[in-house]
C-alpha cells in the first residue's frame, strides 16, 4: 500500500527518518510526504501560518534535498508533495506556487472558511459566529469550489466538518449532490484520510456516510492516507486503511492517475415512470 499523505518536522509532524522507519515496519511500498502550506493574505491567517509552521513555500527546498538523500536508504518509494490550504480568490497565487516548486503532486485542503476554523476548537455557538447549518453549507461549497479549481492533484479529508461536534450530521442532500457532482467532472481525487482512526466522536475515516456512497455511486476512484504525523500513527493507520477499502471495495488509485471523466447526476439518463 502506498500513503501519499504525511507531515515531517517540515510542518507539524515528526522526523523524517523515523517517519520512514515506522513506514518501513508497518509494511508500506511508498509515502508521500505532503507538508502543510497556507498562502493567504489574510492577516488572521497569516499569524497562524507562523505560528503553527505552515509556511512550507519557505522550506520545500530543503526537505527535497533531506529526501532526495533518504532515498538510497530504504526500499519504499518516496514522494515530494504538498498540502496547500485552499482559500477561494487565491487560485492564481496557488497555481504560481506549485507550478514553480514543481512537487510530484499536490493535496488540497478546505481548513478554514472565511475567519473560522473547521476544527473542534471553533465555537458556533456564539452570537458572534455562523450557525453551524450556514458554516456546513459554506464548507461544502468551498469543497466543491477546490475540486473544481482543478488546481490539485488530491482533495484531502472532503468532509472534516463531520468530526466537528457542532457541525456534523447537517448537510444536506443538495450539498452531497454538488461536492459528488464536482468530482466527477474533475481530474481531482478524493482521498480516504484515516486520520480519525482510534479517536472518539466523528467518523474514523473521510469521506464518510452518504457523501462516500454518492461518490462510490458515481465511480469515482480514491486515493489513500494515513494523515500520519507521528511514526506511532502508521501502523493502526496503514492497517485500518486496508481493510475500509476492501470493506466498501473501493477503487483505489494513485494521485498521477488522471480519472476518466464521469457523468454527473443531472447528466446520468433518468429511468422512465
Amino acid at each position: 500500500m502506498h500513503d501519499y499523505h504525511a507531515h515531517s518536522v517540515y510542518s507539524d509532524g515528526s522526523n523524517l527518518r523515523r517517519m520512514l522507519d515506522a513506514a518501513t515496519e508497518a509494511g508500506l511500498d511508498g509515502v508521500g510526504f505532503a507538508d502543510h502550506c497556507t498562502l493567504t493574505r489574510d492577516p488572521q491567517w497569516r499569524r497562524q501560518r507562523n505560528r503553527y509552521a505552515r509556511n512550507f513555500d519557505r522550506t520545500y527546498d530543503r526537505r527535497r534535498a533531506v529526501l532526495s538523500s533518504l532515498r538510497a536508504d530504504y526500499d519504499v518509494d518516496i514522494y515530494d508533495a504538498v498540502e496547500v490550504d485552499y482559500e477561494p480568490g487565491l487560485e492564481e497565487r496557488i497555481r504560481s506556487f506549485l507550478d514553480e516548486a514543481g512537487f510530484d503532486y499536490a493535496l488540497g485542503s478546505v481548513h478554514y472558511v472565511g475567519e473560522y476554523s473547521v476544527f473542534s476548537f471553533q465555537d458556533f455557538s456564539t452570537p458572534d459566529t455562523p450557525s453551524p447549518e450556514v458554516m456546513v453549507a459554506d464548507y461544502y461549497e468551498t469543497v466543491a469550489s477546490l475540486v473544481e479549481s482543478e488546481l490539485f492533484n488530491v482533495a484531502a479529508h472532503v468532509d472534516v466538518v463531520e468530526a466537528h461536534p457542532q457541525l456534523t450530521g447537517l448537510r444536506t442532500p443538495d450539498q452531497i449532490e454538488r461536492v459528488a457532482d464536482a468530482f466527477t467532472r474533475s481530474r481531482t481525487i478524493p482521498e480516504v484520510n484515516a486520520k480519525r482512526v482510534g479517536r472518539s466522536g466523528g467518523p474514523d475515516f473521510h469521506p464518510s456516510g452518504d457523501l462516500l456512497d454518492a461518490l462510490v455511486d458515481r465511480g469515482v476512484p480514491f486515493t489513500l492516507g494515513t494523515d500520519a504525523h507521528d511514526p506511532s500513527e502508521y501502523d493502526v493507520r496503514s492497517n485500518a486503511l486496508s481493510r475500509f477499502c476492501a470493506a466498501h471495495d473501493l477503487e483505489v488509485v494513485s494521485p498521477f492517475d488522471v480519472p476518466p471523466r464521469r457523468q454527473s447526476a443531472d447528466e446520468r439518463p433518468q429511468a422512465a415512470e
